[in-house]
C-alpha cells in the first residue's frame, strides 16, 4: 500500500471527535513526560493525520503510542495492509530506542458484525483467540508483523449515546431502574453544577475513594494535575468538571472533554457515603444536558465489559452505563508494530506477566 506521511507541529492537528489525537491531549501527555509527533497521512485507503506519543521504558528502550487512533482508516479488511504501511513509515521519524509502536485503534472490531460470535440472549461474545485475529489482522501484509497487545490501554467495548433526538425520547430509551434513579436524586436534593476545574482535588479525594471501594488502580496527583492545566489549542477539547452535592457534602463526579460532536466521560467519582441518594446518575444526566446544550450529538461513556458477565469484576460498571441506553461499540483495541523483535518480546512478556498477576488478584480497571 502506497502510503506518506509530513511530520507537522502537534498544535496543527486536524478537529476530530477524539480528545486524544488533539493537541490538548498532546499538551496533557508532554507535562506527563511524553514526546509527540504529529503526521499528516496520505494513502490509497484513507488520508488524515495523527498524534503518536513516545516515552523511554528504562533499559535504553522506548515505546511509541498512537492514543485511540488514526480516526481516519480503510474498510474492515484492509486494517492490517493500511498500518503496516503507516508503522514503517512513522519508522523512520522515530528514535532507534523505540521498540514497539502500538495503535490504540477506535475502529469497529472486525468481529462484532458477525453474528456467529453473539449468544442466543443477544450479546456479543468478544473476539476469537489471539492466534486467529492475528492471521485475521495481518492477511494481506508484507511483513506479517502486527501482534494483539498484552493489554488494551482503553476499554475498546463502550456505550455511546446518540443526543441528537428529544430529551423524552432519550428518557424513555433508559432502563426504568436508570429513569426512576435519575428521578430519585433530584427529589432528594442532590444538585449538580458545573465546577471551576481549579476544585479538581476535592474530585481527586473521592476519586480515590472510588478506586478504594472497586479495586482499581487509581491515576495519581499529576495526572489530573496535567488534564487541567494543559491549554487546549485550537479546535481542541474542552475539560468539564461536574460536581453533584447535598447540604455542601460532595457525593460524586465527572470530568468529561468535548471534542467537537462527542462528549467523552474521562473519569467518575462517587462518596461511600449516602449511595442511597443516586448521585452519579444525576451526574450522568446533567453531563448529557451539558453535552447537548453545546452542541454535542454523542456521548461516550468510556469503558465497559465486553458483555453483561456476573463474574466480571466490572459487572456494576455495566448495568450502569447501559443502563443509560446507548448502544454498545465494541472497537478493535490494541495492536503492536514491532520495531524492534527482541526487545518486544521482552517488553510483551512483563506485560503479560502483570496482566495475569491482576487478573488473579481480582483487580479491575475503569
Amino acid at each position: 500500500m502506497d502510503m506518506r506521511i509530513t511530520r507537522k507541529p502537534a498544535s496543527s492537528l486536524l478537529p476530530t471527535d477524539i480528545p486524544y489525537q488533539t493537541s490538548w491531549w498532546s499538551a496533557v501527555k508532554t507535562r506527563l513526560g511524553w514526546k509527540p509527533l504529529a503526521v499528516d497521512f496520505t494513502s490509497t485507503a484513507a488520508a488524515g493525520d495523527v498524534l503518536v506519543l513516545t516515552r523511554p521504558v528504562g533499559n535504553g528502550q522506548a515505546v511509541a503510542y498512537v492514543p485511540q487512533g488514526p480516526e481516519e482508516g480503510p474498510p474492515t479488511d484492509g486494517y492490517g495492509p493500511f498500518l503496516e504501511a503507516l508503522a514503517e513509515e512513522l519508522r523512520g521519524h522515530l528514535a532507534p530506542s523505540v521498540a514497539l509502536l502500538r495503535f490504540d485503534l477506535p475502529w469497529e472490531s472486525p468481529y462484532a458484525s458477525e453474528r456467529a460470535l453473539y449468544g442466543e440472549d443477544g450479546h456479543w461474545q468478544g473476539e476469537p483467540d489471539t492466534r486467529l485475529s492475528e492471521m485475521r489482522m495481518n492477511f494481506g501484509t508484507r511483513n506479517w508483523n502486527l501482534r494483539r497487545a498484552a493489554v488494551d490501554l482503553h476499554p475498546p467495548d463502550t456505550v455511546v449515546l446518540d443526543l441528537d433526538r428529544p430529551e423524552e425520547d432519550l428518557l424513555a430509551a433508559m432502563h426504568p431502574k436508570t429513569r426512576y434513579n435519575i428521578g430519585l436524586a433530584a427529589r432528594k436534593g442532590v444538585m449538580v453544577r458545573q465546577a471551576p476545574l481549579e476544585e479538581w482535588p476535592r474530585f481527586h479525594e473521592l476519586y480515590l475513594q472510588t478506586a478504594a471501594r472497586n479495586g482499581f488502580t487509581p491515576m495519581g496527583r499529576e495526572h489530573f494535575t496535567a488534564l487541567v492545566r494543559a491549554r487546549p489549542g485550537p479546535s481542541a477539547a474542552t475539560m468539564v468538571l461536574l460536581m453533584a452535592e447535598q447540604d455542601g457534602d460532595l457525593l460524586a463526579g465527572a470530568m468529561l472533554s468535548l471534542c467537537r460532536g462527542t462528549a467523552t466521560y474521562l473519569h467518575g467519582a462517587s462518596s461511600s457515603l449516602r449511595r442511597n441518594l443516586m448521585a452519579p446518575y444525576a451526574v450522568q444526566w446533567a453531563a448529557i444536558h451539558l453535552a447537548r446544550s453545546r452542541g454535542c450529538t454523542r456521548y461516550d461513556l468510556c469503558g465497559i465489559p465486553p458483555r453483561p458477565d456476573p463474574t466480571h469484576s466490572l459487572a456494576g460498571l455495566y448495568r450502569y452505563k447501559t443502563g443509560f441506553g446507548g448502544r454498545i461499540v465494541h472497537r478493535t483495541g490494541c495492536w503492536d508494530y514491532p520495531l524492534d523483535p527482541r526487545s518486544y518480546e521482552a517488553l510483551h512478556a512483563l506485560e503479560s506477566a502483570v496482566m495475569t498477576c491482576s487478573s488473579s488478584s481480582g483487580s479491575g480497571r475503569r
